[in-house]
């Protein structure tokens, strides 16, 4: 009797055990994943602008989720196309290639653009300066990877003002990536590369006049005395738009756009990232996303944060109306995901493509070291210098993002060594006035930098995109106009930016711990449960999985 009870008892525990297995998942697989770039966020934008926020945007991500307060590039340069490309791969420009937005090509000798394609033609619009791919970019995106894990059935849209954030993120097997073609047309478009034809919800939304409704005024959002968080609103450091004289608020945008190209004054105003928020809305419901329990990915960036950083600068009274604007698009997208997706049925991380610069024309004013280099000055030294030590014309092939490239068929044919150039050059320019550290291929080749700005240019440098030297300017010195901000640099006004998650599968809490861009894509393929990006190098972050 004790023998058949304890043989009971066993074949229970056993059943049990089986039972408590077929249960035990290994990933968390949200119905959709929505992955956000604010362009050009500084990390303390949201500490600036936190008691102004409401509670469903911003507020709503850091109090239901994670935020990593000391997150950075870990590479240089901080652009778009750079900063867009790391987010979603895993890694560095080292390995996907995406060295700038704009790079000199020295195998085909001309500059190129990161998302230009001339093997596409674009679709919703007759422009040749749209034929756009992510044909550059080297490497898989985690986009990329869910499709391959949900064998092309899990969904990809990305969605960007600018072509390159929507391009970059999406990936090279998105379903569609859609941008903004402004300028006298004012749609929603793609390219070839996708598909031949508008979907019928992009044409609807083309067709609604949605864009067109933003030519009005902007003004604050609330009243302008309350704006404590920015400078005045009447300062030598802002640009504006043309046709006003004074880059002071309220702006109309319908008496403007005449002289500031049409639908382009929308992409520069606040108004820009309302719109993208239309757009994405559409885009959740057109393309049916995050219905059924295949993981499909929507990847949004608003541009227009940066348009307005660059014009007015990161103290204006212009960036923080947009970010407060920002808030409220964040929680009008949130809500529909909460009724067509499902609270708690899908993942949400949101950071930036790069961060920037104070303008460096108002830090001088209060007695800060800043300044402006001047590019074509310099230039002209080089060249002058090239030239009388080496007695040899046309060494130098072309200087551009802090980058100097030989001329390898002259260097061939003369008796000039590489190293002799690179190390003359290298001392030359060091010589010069804001010029903070200079290194040499053979530097960042052949040595391992594991910290400081060599590390970061390290990662940031393509062996075969890159050029023989490269530059570093004193802290906020910058190659930009005396009005506005800009970025690019491997200081932490450029590396600092924002990383929240919320949403299915993610912790609740912070932390001051460093964490990368780049670990973003391998944290949420481990939640997913698939394949890191091909050339990822991040970390995964699992104390923000539960």
């Amino acid at each position: 009797m004790i023998k058949r009870i304890f043989l009971i008892t066993f074949l229970v525990m056993l059943s049990n055990i089986g039972t408590s297995q077929t249960k035990t998942k290994i990933n968390t697989s949200p119905k959709l994943v929505v992955g956000i770039v604010v362009d050009q966020m500084r990390y303390d934008y949201l500490t600036r602008f936190y008691d102004r926020f409401g509670e469903g945007g911003f507020k709503r991500m850091i109090n239901e989720g994670y935020n990593c307060k000391n997150n950075h590039f870990n590479y240089v340069p901080t652009y778009t196309g750079p900063g867009h490309a790391s987010v979603y791969t895993g890694t560095t420009p080292e390995n996907h290639g995406v060295i700038s937005n704009y790079w000199y090509d020295k195998f085909s000798k001309k500059t190129v653009y990161c998302a230009s394609d001339p093997s596409v033609k674009a679709v919703g619009s007759d422009s040749e300066l749209e034929r756009m791919s992510p044909h550059r970019m080297k490497t898989t995106s985690v986009a990329d990877q869910n499709r391959l894990h949900t064998q092309l059935r899990g969904k990809t849209i990305g969605i960007a003002i600018k072509d390159r954030g929507a391009i970059l993120p999406a990936g090279h097997t998105a379903n569609g990536a859609y941008w903004f073609r402004g300028k006298d047309e004012g749609k929603w478009i793609t390219s070839t590369y996708y598909r031949n034809e508008l979907p019928d919800w992009v044409k609807k939304f083309n067709a609604s006049g949605k864009a067109t409704s933003y030519f009005k005024e902007w003004n604050t959002l609330h009243d302008i005395s309350t704006y404590t968080e920015s400078g005045a609103d009447k300062n030598q450091f802002e640009g504006g738009y043309k046709g006003k004289e004074t880059a002071t608020f309220p702006y109309d945008l319908a008496k403007l756009k005449d002289q500031n190209e049409g639908f382009d004054i929308i992409k520069s105003s606040a108004y820009g990232n309302s719109l993208t928020a239309d757009f994405a809305i559409e885009a959740i419901k057109g393309e049916n996303l995050g219905v059924d329990d295949i993981t499909d990915f929507l990847t949004v960036s608003f541009s227009s944060t940066d348009y307005v950083g660059h014009n007015f600068g990161v103290n204006s009274k212009e960036i923080e109306d947009t970010y407060l604007r920002l808030d409220q698009d964040l929680e009008r997208v949130f809500k529909v995901l909460d009724t067509k997706v499902g609270k708690g049925q899908y993942t949400v991380f949101l950071t930036a493509d790069h961060g920037a610069v104070q303008v460096p024309s108002y830090l001088k004013s209060v007695k800060i070291p800043a300044g402006y280099f001047d590019t074509d000055a310099f230039k002209t030294k080089v060249e002058v210098f090239v030239k009388e030590k080496f007695k040899i014309d046309g060494l130098i092939e072309n200087i551009s993002n802090n980058q100097v490239f030989f001329n390898y068929d002259t260097l061939n044919k003369s008796n000039v060594k590489h190293e002799d150039l690179q190390n003359a050059l290298s001392h030359f320019i060091l010589q010069e006035n804001q010029i903070d550290k200079v290194y040499t291929r053979n530097q960042l080749v052949g040595s391992n930098y594991t910290e400081g700005i060599a590390a970061l240019l390290q990662k940031g440098f393509n062996q075969r995109r890159s050029g023989d030297l490269v530059m570093v300017l004193d802290p906020a010195t910058i190659m930009y106009s005396r009005t506005g901000s800009t970025h690019g640099s491997g200081r932490n006004y450029d590396t600092h930016a924002p990383l929240l998650f919320f949403g299915q599968g993610i912790q609740k809490g912070s932390t001051t711990k460093e964490t990368h861009i780049t670990d973003i894509a391998p944290t949420i393929s481990a939640l997913l449960g698939i394949t890191f990006p091909n050339g990822a190098t991040g970390d995964v972050l699992s104390f923000i999985l539960e």
